[in-house]
């Protein structure tokens, strides 16, 4: 009985696109680890578009009050919006379905996993704060076709996604902007961007990073007190060094090469390499200079017991 509404409508997906109006609403479920080394940003994000069909109408008092019902995606027509950022598919199924009430709005819901890129600003690391845009756009169609347009402003959105976020492992999430750039021309296309900023959690790489190198550091100067006539001095100092060396690599790993300046975390590991690769070098010099020392101790003493002998021999013969 419901299919006598316009059937015709239902079947079609063929339709004229004359300033059609399109909302989109975005918010992020939860957001997987960063890939700081590719520059990847990959949230679990939910998406709500709504549109007005304008062929398709009815009363509910003459279908038994049904104001809205729920059809699969592929009998109408859908917006053709991407995400520019977008590098992967997306992993997540589609919804099967779509909602539609009795004026013809249209809504369509999808929890979508977004691969995108992002660019890494990682001079403060780890105490740094991310930023990343996710740009929403149509493929083929024009300002004259489709005006895009968010549904909620940047507080809503905000804390829409604050409250459907289950986890946020790392990043902190802070807040999200939505900007809407309508286009001047008609034959440009609006867009809409939603800058998503996030915190790092900086306690893991204090504790598993920067506090092993400081305790490195302390480790190397405690060793000026062993004795400089000890090969272990040596070899305890080399051992320290190339743990050091063994966490840059670590952070070699982490930090994306594409960064216009040296991070911070970088200069303070190169700072306390430098140090103890100059208290290694002192203690080469010092014990080389002890060696040297011993040396010409013992062949003076060999000097003068020759001389004594000689002085003797002289003195008995005279």
């Amino acid at each position: 009985m419901l299919m006598a509404c316009n059937v015709t409508a239902f079947q079609s997906k063929l339709y004229v696109l004359k300033d059609f109006a399109l909302g989109c609403d975005f918010y992020i479920v939860f957001y997987f680890p960063q890939v700081e080394k590719d520059q990847k940003f990959i949230p679990y994000v939910w998406t709500v578009t709504r549109w007005k069909n304008e062929y398709i109408s009815w009363d509910p008092n003459q279908f038994c009050g049904i104001d809205n019902i729920s059809l699969p995606t592929g009998i109408l027509w859908k917006p053709d919006l991407t995400i520019e950022e977008m590098t992967e598919k997306d992993k997540a199924p589609p919804s099967p379905y779509l909602t539609i009430n009795n004026e013809g709005d249209v809504e369509v819901q999808n929890d979508q996993v977004l691969v995108s890129t992002c660019m890494m600003h990682t001079y403060k690391f780890p105490f740094d704060i991310q930023s990343c845009n996710l740009t929403f756009k149509s493929i083929i169609h024009t300002a004259k076709e489709i005006r895009l347009q968010p549904s909620d402003n940047s507080s809503e959105a905000t804390e829409w996604s604050r409250e459907l976020m289950r986890t946020q492992y790392e990043w902190l999430f802070i807040n999200m902007t939505v900007t809407a750039n309508n286009a001047s021309v008609l034959t440009d296309q609006d867009i809409v961007i939603y800058t998503i900023t996030m915190r790092r959690r900086p306690l893991l790489y204090i504790a598993n990073f920067l506090l092993p190198v400081l305790f490195f550091l302390c480790l190397d100067m405690a060793s000026f007190i062993i004795s400089d006539y000890s090969g272990e001095k040596l070899s305890f100092k080399v051992t320290v060094l190339l743990a050091v060396t063994v966490l840059q690599l670590i952070l070699n790993d982490i930090l994306p090469s594409s960064s216009n300046k040296v991070p911070l975390i970088a200069t303070y590991c190169i700072g306390v390499f430098a140090l103890m690769m100059l208290s290694l070098m002192e203690t080469i010099f010092v014990m080389y200079l002890r060696e040297k020392g011993s040396k010409e101790t013992k062949s003076n003493k060999g000097n003068f017991y020759g001389c004594y002998t000689d002085r003797r021999s002289n003195l008995w013969g005279n």
